[in-house]
């Protein structure tokens, strides 16, 4: 369920009613016999019920799987402090006549007092740092343990209450009581994360080990081409049998696409953006870049009933539901196809785990199977899509504006840091989003990322719809450099920002490789000498950087090099 704009300016309304209306009885003179009394407790009373309702929208949003609830939290504190303000403002005010002398003199000699001054200066600091712009200045991680102060601040005013009436003290129990049973949760809940995570640590599922795949290579007939956007489009690949794929993949994999172009021996990875389940077909979905070289040929001149020559499935950025029992997806741009494969996959299984896709697109146009999102969350109420534009013109446009940051994701996903987190788009957005992340507590085992490279820059391969972790690299290496091939006895100077594979086939040397993404590992080759840099090394574990292995689609000299090939 969302909230949009509307309700939750029916709720800001709606909580400032019984202020608004203790205001209308004060002015009327229906504030009883003692009507200073009646509106400090009453104020009082308010502010503990609004911390109380703050503290109580983490557990509920949990439980009821509502995330968006978590953008109603700070509304909820906000009234809290503001009710604190006048509760203590109407006893400096009429009950001690403004004077502060008197005010400084009963706190020190009534312990309650004391005790309430104490909570009521606790949130002023989480009063302050209520805004986005507070939230970047002091980092998501600090600031979500700054406003830990609101269990201190709940607690001093439940014990400001208890300590100050004689006679009846049922209310404060309660509030108390209801403050211990929050307190209690949240530290329930911290220990069970705790658990999971350990536990995942410990065992790894078959599912979610998609090196086990068994590889096929072979020709796929393209049966069908929808468009998507303007730019985009889905090709959809079948056996020329008719009968199910001659292979298997998991969500979020890629094939590899075996083309010849102009005599040239073309190789690209997509991601396949169908769900495993559809087994009798899957579905490249692929954007059109004007420098992409293949891209290009498939929008302009490939026509339905053409063959493809496959080779299939890589890739391990993905997920079956069983690694987690909730998932964040953060998507730029065209990136949103492995996630697609996700979603489609985990909604055909009926996956009953929370689903909660975060989409940046530049333009309203620019959603990618924006109508099939609609409909999926009509039909699964566990999934949740929340879409935000960066450069859209048009009013009409009701929904998120402006870039992801720490701050969004933390309105959009309060309770991020409890979820397996899967992040995809170009790699100007996912860097930064993978450090905000940290920020928010999402740690590395949880964070799954892929990248790649940004349309717009030019490269000497062709800009994939997506690349499964590939992008560019900012080295710049000397004009002079030189790599030499061992074992092949070929040299070669100036190699410029060539990657090590550009490099051999330049001087006829024919490396294996299949993806050109640095997911497949089909390049590894080893680095005798010298230094390079990679943009993606996804494909390497930690004995093969031990071993000096290199992935030859990605790597890019940095000084003289030397490689066993």
């Amino acid at each position: 369920m969302r909230i949009d704009r509307f309700t939750k300016w029916v709720v800001i309304v709606n909580c400032a009613v019984p202020v608004t209306l203790l205001a209308w009885d004060a002015l009327h003179g229906h504030l009883g016999a003692n009507p200073v009394n009646f509106a400090i407790r009453t104020t009082g009373i308010l502010s503990l019920i609004f911390l109380v309702l703050s503290l109580t929208v983490t557990p509920l949003m949990r439980q009821a799987h509502w995330s968006s609830l978590g953008q109603l939290r700070r509304v909820m504190g906000l009234y809290a402090f503001f009710h604190a303000v006048v509760h203590f403002g109407l006893f400096y005010l009429f009950d001690q006549s403004a004077n502060l002398g008197n005010v400084l003199s009963e706190i020190a000699l009534r312990r309650y007092l004391l005790v309430g001054i104490v909570g009521l200066l606790t949130m002023v600091p989480l009063a302050v740092t209520s805004t986005n712009r507070m939230i970047q200045r002091l980092g998501p991680k600090r600031w979500k343990l700054l406003h830990r102060l609101a269990y201190l601040a709940a607690a001093a005013g439940a014990l400001h209450y208890y300590m100050l009436v004689k006679a009846d003290t049922t209310q404060p129990i309660i509030f108390a009581t209801l403050l211990g049973v929050l307190f209690t949760y949240r530290l329930g809940a911290h220990y069970a994360q705790l658990q999971v995570d350990s536990h995942r640590l410990r065992h790894s599922s078959p599912a979610a080990s998609p090196q086990r795949a068994e590889r096929w290579e072979g020709g796929l007939r393209l049966a069908k081409v929808f468009v998507e956007t303007p730019e985009v489009r889905t090709f959809r690949l079948v056996a020329p049998s008719g009968t199910a794929l001659p292979f298997q993949h998991l969500p979020g994999q890629f094939l590899t696409l075996r083309l010849n172009l102009d005599g040239r021996d073309v190789r690209r990875s997509y991601t396949i953006a169908s769900s495993p389940t559809r087994t009798v077909y899957c579905e490249l979905t692929i954007k059109r870049e004007e420098q992409g070289y293949v891209s290009r040929y498939l929008h302009d001149a490939v026509r339905e009933g053409a063959m493809f020559n496959v080779s299939a499935p890589s890739g391990r950025f993905t997920f079956t539901g069983v690694e987690a029992k909730e998932i964040v997806m953060i998507a730029g741009g065209v990136g949103i196809t492995p996630l697609m494969a996700k979603i489609r996959y985990l909604t055909d299984i009926a996956w009953p785990g929370k689903i909660h896709l975060v989409y940046s697109v530049k333009t309203e146009r620019d959603i990618i199977f924006r109508s099939e999102l609609e409909e999926l969350q009509r039909r699964f109420a566990n999934l949740k899509v929340d879409v935000t534009v960066t450069r859209e013109a048009s009013a009409e446009w009701t929904g998120k504006r402006g870039r992801l940051s720490a701050a969004m994701l933390m309105g959009l996903v309060p309770d991020v840091a409890q979820s397996r987190v899967d992040l995809c788009g170009p790699t100007e957005m996912v860097e930064p989003l993978k450090k905000a992340l940290a920020e928010l507590g999402v740690s590395d085992e949880q964070m799954k990322s892929e990248a790649f490279g940004s349309p717009g820059r030019k490269r000497s391969d062709d800009s994939t719809a997506l690349a499964p972790a590939g992008s560019e690299t900012s080295n710049r290496a000397a004009s002079t450099s030189s790599i030499r091939f061992v074992r092949s006895n070929k040299s070669l100077a100036g190699v410029g920002t060539r990657t090590v594979l550009e490099l051999a086939e330049s001087v006829g040397i024919a490396l294996p490789y299949d993806c050109r993404a640095g997911v497949c590992g089909q390049c590894k080759t080893r680095l005798l000498s010298g230094s390079v840099v990679m943009a993606a090394e996804d494909a390497l574990d930690p004995l093969d950087r031990a071993n000096g292995l290199i992935l030859a689609c990605q790597a890019r000299c940095r000084d003289d090099v030397v490689v066993d090939a």
